[in-house]
């Protein structure tokens, strides 16, 4: 669905004086999403893309690695007491055979930094469970002139920011600095979670070969999306975390933050950006 904005009044205060007018304000709704018709999670989130969202959660918690393995991917009617649909669940059918994992635990483990489990537990859990644990041996090198460009590539084809100035971004990258895709959410796991859910959709995982750009912090949890993706380069333009950072290291992961023109500070895998 594409109500990615929407309309409110706004009393506007300039130099001393004030008006009445339309502001317009990124849209934000609960996602319900269903593994094989059961509840299984609820993220805020900006509408549109919510198939490839669902799909990108699931590939971040281990459930999917190829197409394959879906069978159906369909908005759940009589979501509501009226039996009106929203479009505000998601349920997502697994293909004959794929094996539905108790992911319930493995979501409190892994998925959050804020989970209160000791980093040692998180880094096992993501390390075990990603299906492309082959990051370690991409050898996809960045000139660090082309990463410095990324930022700026990014903003440009910021669309619904440039209206709303609401919006995290997440961009995906060739090593030569071709944008190759880009989602915007209120929540910035979901942007990657869409550039992840899309690739799955278009059977492209494992990215190798990648870069993913964040226009926010690299958290533990948007490194962990990444591994489970198979992505070797994360760039953020702030700053990382310090399980991030843990993450990264453990499995091989580039991981530059601060990226901001031609500064920046790479944390793990500095072999792959060049000078």
């Amino acid at each position: 669905m594409g109500r990615v904005t929407e309309r409110r009044r706004v009393v506007r205060i300039r130099n001393g004086g004030a008006g009445v007018r339309p502001d317009t304000l990124v849209a934000e709704e609960p996602l319900e999403i269903r593994l094989n018709g059961k509840p299984l999670a609820i993220t805020m989130r900006t509408p549109g893309d919510d198939f490839a969202l669902a799909v990108g959660f699931l590939v971040s918690e281990g459930v999917l690695a190829a197409s394959a393995d879906v069978q159906a991917v369909t908005y759940c009617e009589g979501a509501t007491e009226d039996g009106s649909n929203t479009y505000n669940v998601v349920n997502v059918q697994l293909a004959a055979g794929v094996t539905v994992p108790d992911i319930t635990l493995e979501r409190n483990v892994y998925t959050t930094s804020s989970c209160g489990l000791c980093g040692k537990a998180s880094l096992d859990a993501v390390r075990t469970a990603t299906r492309f644990p082959g990051i370690a041996a991409d050898p996809v090198r960045v000139p660090a002139e082309v990463l410095s460009a990324m930022p700026d590539r990014l903003r440009a084809a910021q669309k619904v920011f440039d209206r709303t100035g609401g919006l995290h971004a997440a961009g995906l990258f060739t090593a030569q600095g071709e944008l190759l895709d880009l989602r915007e959410d209120v929540g910035r796991h979901n942007a990657v979670d869409k550039i992840v859910g899309r690739a799955f959709q278009a059977g492209r995982l494992p990215l190798t070969g990648a870069v993913l750009l964040v226009s926010g912090r690299a958290s533990f949890e948007l490194v962990q999306k990444a591994v489970m993706a198979g992505i070797p380069v994360l760039a953020a333009v702030s700053a990382p975390s310090s399980l991030a950072v843990d993450l990264a290291l453990e499995s091989g992961m580039t991981l530059v933050g601060f990226l901001r023109g031609p500064d920046m500070n790479i944390y793990a895998g500095e072999e792959r950006i060049t000078l």
